[in-house]
């Protein structure tokens, strides 16, 4: 362990600090490290391996393909690849894909096509409206989209075109959305700003004002989409279409896949060569996401996320050690705000005691486990985190 320690200083761009825990496999809601030590799962790569860990036909699917064909360029026909953006645009009545790799790269392509299509309108149309708060990823374009300064210092100069407007704050969104907004891009839970869900009243005015305006609603469902929420999109609980959507994190249940769903129109003023990946859509990323998507239908996964949400819920809401302020979510994404800044010291007790569960600024826990746990593993969980906070 030490040794792994010691290399990981010593060759590892230190973005990461050198971790205490070496998970090794998994299987379903648990984990082992490489000392053999068994966790219960309560974060799932962050909100990543929502069927679990190798789900049987998510492994299957994907060593089946790798047998045949892993990769070829975008020159030539993927049958995989549009029968996932066929499946997808039906899932989320939209009308075209393109396929990347990560949700960062879903965001970028989002942006891409907004601009692009707000030029195709008026060439003074480009800015992108973000939230306060917000996380959209990690390259320049999508830390300048991210409505946090700490992810963004040190590397300016940041692209210009984008304003950031308070969350969940419908006169301020009345003030930043005007003539020259080419997208409003929006969050639906606000996932590493702390598990904030969008009010109704301001997700309903953000579709209003692009429409009043001739601007797009862009939604990033890269940690909420693919059933996370009881809905295959969160944005479906506000009763709210958008006109682009980015997705990844569970939609290849641990294999990397990002994907960006536009409406027609949007696609409309894409033409060949406006964008591209080298990797994206991909025979493997295609059969694991292909794999993902008929386990949720099959297991009913969107049902339990929001069966098992509700109950998990419930029972984070009756724990009265008074240590606790609030618990925030929907479905399998659940915020647990603390009275004190004892988030990491928490979630370092919980893995102690055999519960993997992240932490968000220095007094959230975020809960997104697997979407195939039962009440049985709900209520372990609960019970160690229960014993976990009174240690505090």
């Amino acid at each position: 362990m030490n040794n792994l320690k010691k290399d990981f200083d010593n060759y590892m761009l230190g973005v990461f600090s050198a971790p205490d825990i070496w998970l090794e496999r998994g299987v379903g809601v648990k984990v082992y490290d490489v000392e053999g030590k068994e966790y219960l799962d309560f974060l799932a790569g962050i909100a990543v391996c929502g069927t679990g860990h190798c789900h049987p036909k998510v492994v299957s699917a994907i060593s089946e393909q790798a047998s045949k064909l892993m990769h070829c360029t975008n020159l030539y026909g993927i049958k995989k690849e549009v029968e996932l953006a066929a499946e997808l645009c039906s899932l989320t009545g939209l009308g075209k894909a393109f396929f990347s790799n990560s949700g960062a790269e879903a965001n970028e392509a989002a942006i891409k096509i907004a601009r692009k299509y707000a030029h195709s309108k008026d060439q003074n149309k480009s800015n992108i409206v973000t939230a306060d708060n917000s996380f959209h990823g990690r390259t320049l374009v999508t830390v300048t989209a991210t409505g946090q300064q700490k992810y963004q210092k040190g590397y300016h100069p940041l692209p210009p075109g984008f304003t950031y407007t308070p969350y969940n704050d419908v006169e301020k969104l009345k003030e930043n959305v005007g003539s020259d907004t080419a997208a409003v891009m929006l969050e639906a839970i606000q996932g590493e700003g702390g598990i904030i869900p969008a009010s109704k009243e301001y997700m309903a005015s953000a579709r209003d004002l692009c429409d009043d305006f001739g601007a797009l609603l862009i939604m990033d469902e890269v940690q909420t989409g693919i059933g996370r929420t009881g809905k295959f999109l969160a944005t479906e609980n506000y009763g709210v279409e958008a006109d682009i959507v980015s997705l990844a994190k569970a939609l290849g249940s641990g294999f990397p896949v990002g994907a960006t769903l536009c409406s027609d129109e949007c696609a409309s003023v894409m033409k060949p060569g406006d964008h591209g990946s080298t990797f994206g859509g991909n025979p493997l990323a295609c059969s694991a996401a292909l794999a993902t998507l008929e386990v949720i239908r099959e297991e009913r996964l969107m049902e339990n996320a929001a069966n098992i949400g509700a109950y998990m819920k419930d029972a984070l809401s009756k724990m009265s050690d008074g240590k606790i302020s609030v618990v925030r979510g929907m479905g399998l994404l659940m915020g647990i705000e603390l009275n004190g800044p004892n988030a990491v010291h928490l979630k370092d007790w919980c893995a102690k005691n055999g519960l993997l569960v992240g932490s968000i600024k220095d007094n959230i826990i975020r809960l997104a486990p697997p979407m195939i746990i039962t009440k049985n593993d709900a209520d372990v969980a609960m019970r160690i985190f229960e014993g976990s906070i009174k240690d505090l």
